[in-house]
Protein backbone atom coordinates (compact mmCIF):
# COMPACT_ATOMS: atom_id res chain seq x y z
CA UNK A 1 0.00 0.00 0.00
CA UNK A 2 2.80 2.42 0.91
CA UNK A 3 4.64 1.66 -2.35
CA UNK A 4 1.49 2.38 -4.32
CA UNK A 5 0.87 5.64 -2.49
CA UNK A 6 4.52 6.62 -2.95
CA UNK A 7 4.31 5.91 -6.67
CA UNK A 8 1.13 7.93 -6.94
CA UNK A 9 2.78 10.84 -5.09
CA UNK A 10 5.88 10.71 -7.31
CA UNK A 11 3.69 10.72 -10.45
CA UNK A 12 1.80 13.77 -9.24
CA UNK A 13 5.08 15.51 -8.31
CA UNK A 14 6.56 14.84 -11.74
CA UNK A 15 3.39 16.10 -13.40
CA UNK A 16 3.51 19.26 -11.29
CA UNK A 17 7.17 19.78 -12.19
CA UNK A 18 6.47 19.46 -15.90
CA UNK A 19 3.50 21.82 -15.58
CA UNK A 20 5.69 24.34 -13.78
CA UNK A 21 8.20 24.28 -16.64
CA UNK A 22 5.48 24.71 -19.27
CA UNK A 23 4.14 28.26 -19.69
CA UNK A 24 0.66 28.41 -18.26
CA UNK A 25 -2.16 29.39 -20.56
CA UNK A 26 -3.75 32.81 -19.87
CA UNK A 27 -6.63 32.54 -17.42
CA UNK A 28 -9.93 34.08 -18.58
CA UNK A 29 -11.11 36.97 -16.41
CA UNK A 30 -14.63 38.06 -15.55
CA UNK A 31 -14.37 40.45 -18.48
CA UNK A 32 -13.82 37.55 -20.88
CA UNK A 33 -16.87 35.75 -19.49
CA UNK A 34 -18.99 38.88 -19.89
CA UNK A 35 -17.67 39.51 -23.40
CA UNK A 36 -18.51 35.97 -24.49
CA UNK A 37 -21.99 36.25 -22.93
CA UNK A 38 -22.53 39.52 -24.81
CA UNK A 39 -21.52 37.83 -28.07
CA UNK A 40 -24.04 35.04 -27.45
CA UNK A 41 -26.81 37.55 -26.71
CA UNK A 42 -26.05 39.47 -29.91
CA UNK A 43 -26.03 36.29 -32.01
CA UNK A 44 -29.35 35.14 -30.56
CA UNK A 45 -30.91 38.59 -31.02
CA UNK A 46 -29.81 38.73 -34.66
CA UNK A 47 -31.10 35.21 -35.20
CA UNK A 48 -34.57 35.89 -33.80
CA UNK A 49 -35.17 39.57 -34.66
CA UNK A 50 -33.39 39.89 -38.02
CA UNK A 51 -33.06 36.51 -39.74
CA UNK A 52 -36.06 34.62 -38.34
CA UNK A 53 -38.54 37.34 -37.47
CA UNK A 54 -41.45 35.55 -39.14
CA UNK A 55 -42.35 31.91 -38.58
CA UNK A 56 -41.76 29.82 -41.71
CA UNK A 57 -40.80 26.32 -42.74
CA UNK A 58 -37.00 26.16 -43.13
CA UNK A 59 -35.83 24.50 -46.33
CA UNK A 60 -33.06 21.91 -46.45
CA UNK A 61 -30.78 24.40 -48.19
CA UNK A 62 -31.46 27.12 -45.61
CA UNK A 63 -30.78 24.69 -42.76
CA UNK A 64 -27.53 23.54 -44.41
CA UNK A 65 -26.38 27.15 -44.82
CA UNK A 66 -27.12 27.98 -41.19
CA UNK A 67 -25.38 24.81 -40.02
CA UNK A 68 -22.27 25.88 -41.92
CA UNK A 69 -22.54 29.40 -40.45
CA UNK A 70 -22.77 28.19 -36.85
CA UNK A 71 -19.93 25.71 -37.35
CA UNK A 72 -17.80 28.43 -38.96
CA UNK A 73 -18.41 30.76 -36.01
CA UNK A 74 -17.35 27.99 -33.62
CA UNK A 75 -14.18 27.31 -35.63
CA UNK A 76 -13.39 31.04 -35.82
CA UNK A 77 -13.69 31.24 -32.04
CA UNK A 78 -11.48 28.16 -31.85
CA UNK A 79 -8.79 30.02 -33.81
CA UNK A 80 -9.00 32.91 -31.33
CA UNK A 81 -8.67 30.50 -28.42
CA UNK A 82 -5.67 28.84 -30.12
CA UNK A 83 -3.93 32.21 -30.65
CA UNK A 84 -4.81 33.53 -27.19
CA UNK A 85 -4.35 30.50 -24.91
CA UNK A 86 -2.16 28.17 -26.93
CA UNK A 87 -2.54 25.00 -29.02
CA UNK A 88 -3.34 22.66 -26.10
CA UNK A 89 -6.40 24.65 -25.01
CA UNK A 90 -7.28 25.11 -28.68
CA UNK A 91 -7.32 21.34 -29.26
CA UNK A 92 -9.33 20.83 -26.06
CA UNK A 93 -11.93 23.35 -27.27
CA UNK A 94 -12.20 21.65 -30.66
CA UNK A 95 -12.49 18.20 -29.04
CA UNK A 96 -15.08 19.43 -26.56
CA UNK A 97 -17.07 21.12 -29.32
CA UNK A 98 -17.00 17.95 -31.41
CA UNK A 99 -18.17 15.82 -28.47
CA UNK A 100 -21.02 18.20 -27.63
CA UNK A 101 -21.99 18.65 -31.29
CA UNK A 102 -22.13 14.91 -31.86
CA UNK A 103 -24.11 14.31 -28.67
CA UNK A 104 -26.55 17.03 -29.77
CA UNK A 105 -27.43 14.80 -32.75
CA UNK A 106 -29.10 12.53 -30.25
CA UNK A 107 -31.17 15.54 -29.13
CA UNK A 108 -32.23 16.07 -32.74
CA UNK A 109 -33.81 12.63 -33.02
CA UNK A 110 -35.63 12.99 -29.69
CA UNK A 111 -36.90 16.48 -30.59
CA UNK A 112 -38.27 15.05 -33.84
CA UNK A 113 -40.26 12.48 -31.85
CA UNK A 114 -41.58 15.19 -29.49
CA UNK A 115 -42.74 17.50 -32.29
CA UNK A 116 -44.29 14.61 -34.19
CA UNK A 117 -46.13 13.38 -31.08
CA UNK A 118 -47.67 16.79 -30.36
CA UNK A 119 -48.26 17.57 -34.03
CA UNK A 120 -46.32 20.86 -33.96
CA UNK A 121 -46.21 22.45 -37.45
CA UNK A 122 -42.72 22.81 -38.88
CA UNK A 123 -42.94 26.60 -39.00
CA UNK A 124 -43.50 26.79 -35.23
CA UNK A 125 -40.78 24.32 -34.28
CA UNK A 126 -38.02 26.89 -34.76
CA UNK A 127 -39.63 29.21 -32.18
CA UNK A 128 -39.86 26.39 -29.63
CA UNK A 129 -36.23 25.45 -30.18
CA UNK A 130 -35.10 29.09 -29.93
CA UNK A 131 -36.60 29.65 -26.50
CA UNK A 132 -35.60 26.15 -25.51
CA UNK A 133 -31.99 27.05 -26.26
CA UNK A 134 -32.15 30.11 -23.97
CA UNK A 135 -33.21 27.85 -21.12
CA UNK A 136 -30.57 25.30 -22.11
CA UNK A 137 -27.81 27.92 -21.89
CA UNK A 138 -28.81 28.82 -18.32
CA UNK A 139 -29.08 25.17 -17.30
CA UNK A 140 -25.78 24.20 -18.91
CA UNK A 141 -24.02 27.09 -17.15
CA UNK A 142 -25.44 25.93 -13.81
CA UNK A 143 -24.40 22.33 -14.48
CA UNK A 144 -20.90 23.34 -15.59
CA UNK A 145 -20.23 25.66 -12.64
CA UNK A 146 -21.53 23.04 -10.21
CA UNK A 147 -19.43 20.32 -11.85
CA UNK A 148 -16.29 22.47 -11.85
CA UNK A 149 -16.74 23.35 -8.17
CA UNK A 150 -17.33 19.70 -7.31
CA UNK A 151 -14.22 18.51 -9.15
CA UNK A 152 -12.08 21.25 -7.64
CA UNK A 153 -13.16 20.51 -4.08
CA UNK A 154 -13.61 16.75 -4.38
CA UNK A 155 -11.23 15.63 -7.11
CA UNK A 156 -12.04 11.97 -6.43
CA UNK A 157 -15.46 12.52 -8.04
CA UNK A 158 -13.63 12.48 -11.39
CA UNK A 159 -13.67 8.69 -11.49
CA UNK A 160 -17.37 8.68 -10.51
CA UNK A 161 -18.14 10.91 -13.51
CA UNK A 162 -16.09 8.56 -15.66
CA UNK A 163 -17.86 5.46 -14.35
CA UNK A 164 -21.22 7.15 -15.02
CA UNK A 165 -20.23 7.86 -18.63
CA UNK A 166 -19.15 4.24 -19.11
CA UNK A 167 -22.51 3.07 -17.76
CA UNK A 168 -24.38 5.56 -19.96
CA UNK A 169 -22.41 4.50 -23.04
CA UNK A 170 -23.12 0.80 -22.45
CA UNK A 171 -26.80 1.55 -21.85
CA UNK A 172 -27.00 3.62 -25.04
CA UNK A 173 -25.39 0.85 -27.08
CA UNK A 174 -27.68 -1.86 -25.67
CA UNK A 175 -30.90 0.16 -25.91
CA UNK A 176 -30.34 2.30 -29.00
CA UNK A 177 -33.91 1.71 -30.18
CA UNK A 178 -35.60 2.86 -26.96
CA UNK A 179 -38.88 4.63 -27.68
CA UNK A 180 -39.57 8.09 -26.31
CA UNK A 181 -43.01 8.86 -24.88
CA UNK A 182 -43.31 12.65 -24.36
CA UNK A 183 -46.66 12.22 -22.59
CA UNK A 184 -44.88 10.50 -19.69
CA UNK A 185 -42.63 13.53 -19.15
CA UNK A 186 -42.94 14.68 -15.51
CA UNK A 187 -42.95 18.41 -16.33
CA UNK A 188 -45.63 17.89 -18.96
CA UNK A 189 -47.92 15.98 -16.59
CA UNK A 190 -47.48 18.43 -13.70
CA UNK A 191 -48.00 21.51 -15.90
CA UNK A 192 -51.06 20.01 -17.57
CA UNK A 193 -52.58 19.29 -14.15
CA UNK A 194 -51.76 22.61 -12.46
CA UNK A 195 -51.94 25.14 -15.30
CA UNK A 196 -54.99 26.12 -17.35
CA UNK A 197 -54.39 24.99 -20.93
CA UNK A 198 -55.93 26.77 -23.92
CA UNK A 199 -58.37 24.72 -25.97
CA UNK A 200 -58.12 26.75 -29.19
CA UNK A 201 -55.24 27.08 -31.64
CA UNK A 202 -53.12 30.19 -30.92
CA UNK A 203 -50.36 29.62 -33.46
CA UNK A 204 -46.88 30.41 -32.20
CA UNK A 205 -48.02 31.97 -28.91
CA UNK A 206 -47.05 30.39 -25.58
CA UNK A 207 -49.74 32.26 -23.61
CA UNK A 208 -53.29 33.27 -24.49
CA UNK A 209 -56.55 34.54 -22.98
CA UNK A 210 -59.69 32.41 -23.26
CA UNK A 211 -63.02 33.29 -21.62
CA UNK A 212 -61.33 36.07 -19.67
CA UNK A 213 -58.75 33.72 -18.17
CA UNK A 214 -55.05 33.75 -18.97
CA UNK A 215 -53.76 30.30 -19.85
CA UNK A 216 -50.84 28.49 -21.44
CA UNK A 217 -51.05 27.08 -24.95
CA UNK A 218 -50.21 23.51 -25.96
CA UNK A 219 -47.07 24.92 -27.59
CA UNK A 220 -45.90 26.02 -24.14
CA UNK A 221 -46.28 22.45 -22.89
CA UNK A 222 -44.13 21.30 -25.80
CA UNK A 223 -41.51 23.87 -24.75
CA UNK A 224 -41.50 22.40 -21.23
CA UNK A 225 -40.95 18.91 -22.62
CA UNK A 226 -38.07 20.14 -24.80
CA UNK A 227 -36.46 22.01 -21.88
CA UNK A 228 -36.73 19.07 -19.49
CA UNK A 229 -35.38 16.71 -22.15
CA UNK A 230 -32.30 18.91 -22.50
CA UNK A 231 -31.70 18.57 -18.75
CA UNK A 232 -31.49 14.81 -19.22
CA UNK A 233 -29.00 15.22 -22.07
CA UNK A 234 -26.94 17.68 -20.01
CA UNK A 235 -26.46 15.00 -17.35
CA UNK A 236 -24.50 13.02 -19.96
CA UNK A 237 -22.85 15.76 -22.00
CA UNK A 238 -21.48 17.94 -19.19
CA UNK A 239 -19.51 15.12 -17.49
CA UNK A 240 -18.34 14.03 -20.96
CA UNK A 241 -16.74 17.36 -21.73
CA UNK A 242 -15.08 17.47 -18.30
CA UNK A 243 -13.36 14.30 -19.45
CA UNK A 244 -11.85 16.34 -22.28
CA UNK A 245 -10.75 19.40 -20.29
CA UNK A 246 -11.05 20.76 -16.77
CA UNK A 247 -10.90 24.39 -17.96
CA UNK A 248 -14.33 25.82 -17.10
CA UNK A 249 -14.23 28.55 -19.76
CA UNK A 250 -13.40 26.00 -22.47
CA UNK A 251 -16.13 23.67 -21.22
CA UNK A 252 -18.76 26.42 -21.28
CA UNK A 253 -17.86 28.07 -24.59
CA UNK A 254 -17.59 24.81 -26.55
CA UNK A 255 -20.87 23.65 -25.01
CA UNK A 256 -22.68 26.86 -25.94
CA UNK A 257 -21.45 26.89 -29.53
CA UNK A 258 -22.74 23.33 -29.95
CA UNK A 259 -26.13 24.38 -28.54
CA UNK A 260 -26.34 27.48 -30.78
CA UNK A 261 -26.10 25.31 -33.89
CA UNK A 262 -28.64 22.80 -32.64
CA UNK A 263 -31.69 24.34 -34.35
CA UNK A 264 -30.14 24.41 -37.82
CA UNK A 265 -28.81 20.90 -37.27
CA UNK A 266 -32.27 19.72 -36.29
CA UNK A 267 -33.93 20.96 -39.47
CA UNK A 268 -31.06 19.53 -41.51
CA UNK A 269 -31.15 16.03 -40.00
CA UNK A 270 -34.71 15.55 -38.71
CA UNK A 271 -35.87 14.21 -42.04
CA UNK A 272 -32.93 11.81 -42.35
CA UNK A 273 -33.12 9.99 -39.01
CA UNK A 274 -33.09 6.53 -40.57
CA UNK A 275 -29.87 7.32 -42.45
CA UNK A 276 -27.86 7.56 -39.20
CA UNK A 277 -28.99 4.23 -37.78
CA UNK A 278 -25.57 3.38 -36.29
CA UNK A 279 -24.81 6.83 -34.88
CA UNK A 280 -25.96 5.80 -31.41
CA UNK A 281 -23.23 3.17 -31.34
CA UNK A 282 -20.65 5.81 -32.25
CA UNK A 283 -21.93 8.11 -29.50
CA UNK A 284 -21.89 5.20 -27.05
CA UNK A 285 -18.27 4.47 -27.98
CA UNK A 286 -17.35 8.14 -27.44
CA UNK A 287 -18.97 8.18 -23.98
CA UNK A 288 -17.22 4.95 -23.00
CA UNK A 289 -13.85 6.22 -24.28
CA UNK A 290 -14.15 9.50 -22.37
CA UNK A 291 -15.33 7.65 -19.26
CA UNK A 292 -12.39 5.22 -19.36
CA UNK A 293 -10.05 8.18 -19.92
CA UNK A 294 -11.43 10.00 -16.84
CA UNK A 295 -11.10 6.94 -14.62
CA UNK A 296 -7.60 6.20 -15.93
CA UNK A 297 -6.42 9.81 -15.52
CA UNK A 298 -7.56 9.83 -11.90
CA UNK A 299 -6.05 6.52 -10.80
CA UNK A 300 -2.73 6.99 -12.61
CA UNK A 301 -2.32 10.66 -11.69
CA UNK A 302 -1.49 11.77 -15.23
CA UNK A 303 -3.02 12.05 -18.68
CA UNK A 304 -3.23 8.67 -20.36
CA UNK A 305 -4.15 10.19 -23.72
CA UNK A 306 -3.05 13.59 -25.02
CA UNK A 307 -5.69 16.07 -26.29
CA UNK A 308 -4.57 15.53 -29.88
CA UNK A 309 -4.90 11.75 -29.67
CA UNK A 310 -8.29 12.10 -27.93
CA UNK A 311 -9.51 14.27 -30.80
CA UNK A 312 -8.34 11.71 -33.36
CA UNK A 313 -10.00 8.81 -31.53
CA UNK A 314 -13.32 10.64 -31.15
CA UNK A 315 -13.34 11.69 -34.82
CA UNK A 316 -12.59 8.10 -35.83
CA UNK A 317 -15.36 6.61 -33.67
CA UNK A 318 -17.97 9.03 -35.00
CA UNK A 319 -16.69 8.74 -38.56
CA UNK A 320 -16.92 4.94 -38.58
CA UNK A 321 -20.51 5.00 -37.25
CA UNK A 322 -21.62 7.60 -39.82
CA UNK A 323 -19.91 5.87 -42.76
CA UNK A 324 -21.35 2.51 -41.69
CA UNK A 325 -24.82 4.08 -41.52
CA UNK A 326 -24.53 5.55 -45.02
CA UNK A 327 -23.26 2.26 -46.49
CA UNK A 328 -26.08 0.30 -44.84
CA UNK A 329 -28.67 2.76 -46.17
CA UNK A 330 -27.28 2.55 -49.72
CA UNK A 331 -27.28 -1.25 -49.65
CA UNK A 332 -30.85 -1.27 -48.37
CA UNK A 333 -31.94 1.10 -51.15
CA UNK A 334 -30.11 -0.94 -53.78
CA UNK A 335 -31.75 -4.15 -52.52
CA UNK A 336 -35.22 -2.59 -52.79
CA UNK A 337 -34.55 -1.40 -56.34
CA UNK A 338 -33.27 -4.81 -57.43
CA UNK A 339 -36.36 -6.63 -56.12
CA UNK A 340 -38.72 -7.97 -58.80
CA UNK A 341 -41.57 -5.56 -59.41
CA UNK A 342 -39.71 -2.58 -57.95
CA UNK A 343 -40.03 0.75 -59.68
CA UNK A 344 -42.81 1.91 -61.90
Amino acid sequence: MSISCCGHTVAISLLAQVSAETPAAPVPTVGHWLAFSAIVVVLLALDLIVFHRDSHEPTMRESAVWTVIWCSLALAFNVLIWMWRGPEIGIEFLTGYLVEWSLSMDNVFVFAVIFSFFGVPLKYQYRVLFWGILGAIVMRLSFILAGAALLERFHWTLWIFGAFLIYTGIKLAMHSDTKVDPQRNLFFRVAKRLLPVAQENHGEQFFAVENGRRCVTPLFLVLLVVESTDVIFAVDSVPAIFGVTDDTFTVFTSNIFAILGLRALYFLLAGAIDVFRFLNYGLAAVLIFVGVKMVGDYWTGHLLVTPGVSLAIIVSLLGVSIVASIIAKRRETAAKISQPGAGY
